[in-house]
């Protein structure tokens, strides 16, 4: 086991599977059996969630709504999503807390951060919803710093493609993918990996991410155990050059 603790971030597209809106019971389960699989090596999991695939607070203005009313709303749509997340890990018997950034009383606890170290060193799935709890970041700022707030050794970035890609795979035959790469060179290299907010926090405070497919069976599990999966982005990266792999999408924000 190469981490101790980790913080798995889901983008809410992700939960839609093949669906066009809302929660794949499928694609849930599923995640709720990597997450189980990966707990049960004693490997401490947090998890944010994101909201896209039920509302994104950036809507709001195209709906002519305020923007921070959106972004409240996009906030609640992470909580049912990270209910639903809890919902399906306790169906497989997987010990889960949810903690929300906004005070749900009824469904959920506050976030309180030496509550949330102590739920994880208890071994239970920690949930983190309705990102940090403010307007104008979003989830990926809420999953830099809750990472940063627990102390995990590196946020895992689950998307639907293998990793950070020189360009759009789908735009660009030529386009390779980095198995390693340093922050500064995607800074440099303009690479969409997060917002540059969740960015500069992960890079400030040395905090390793790791982009990787997580629809694919078992990667988690393998990334925990210390294998070469998806793209670690770090502070120093001895030769970071895109390998020959290929791939389909950049990973979505």
């Amino acid at each position: 086991m190469k981490y101790k603790r980790i913080l798995l971030k889901l983008s809410g597209e992700a939960l839609m599977g093949q669906q066009q809106y809302g929660i794949d019971a499928v694609r849930l389960m599923q995640y709720a059996e990597e997450i189980k699989t990966a707990a049960a090596t004693g490997t401490e999991i947090a998890v944010v969630i994101g909201g896209g695939n039920i509302f994104r607070g950036v809507q709001a203005e195209a709906f002519g709504l305020d923007r921070v009313q959106g972004d409240y709303m996009g906030m609640l749509a992470t909580v049912i999503n990270s209910m639903a997340l809890q919902s399906a890990l306790e169906k497989l018997d997987v010990n889960t807390r949810l903690l929300s950034g906004v005070t749900i009383q009824r469904v959920c606890e506050p976030y309180i951060r030496r509550r949330a170290l102590r739920h994880l060193e208890k071994g239970r799935v920690v949930i983190f919803g309705a990102g940090i709890g403010s307007p104008y970041f979003t989830t990926d700022s809420a999953a830099s710093l809750r990472a940063i707030e627990i102390e995990a050794d590196v946020v895992l970035k689950g998307t639907r493609v293998d990793g950070i890609y020189t360009a759009d795979p789908e735009k660009d035959a030529s386009a390779v993918r980095y198995p390693d790469i340093t922050f500064d060179e995607v800074m440099e290299k303009n690479l969409n990996v997060m917002d540059m907010t969740a960015f500069t926090l992960c890079k400030e405070n040395n905090l390793p991410i790791i982009v990787f497919d997580m629809n694919k069976e078992g990667n988690l599990q393998r990334l925990i155990a210390g294998e070469k999966v998806g793209t670690l982005v770090s502070m120093n990266t001895a030769n970071a050059q895109p390998s020959s792999a290929t791939g389909t999408l950049q990973p979505a924000v």
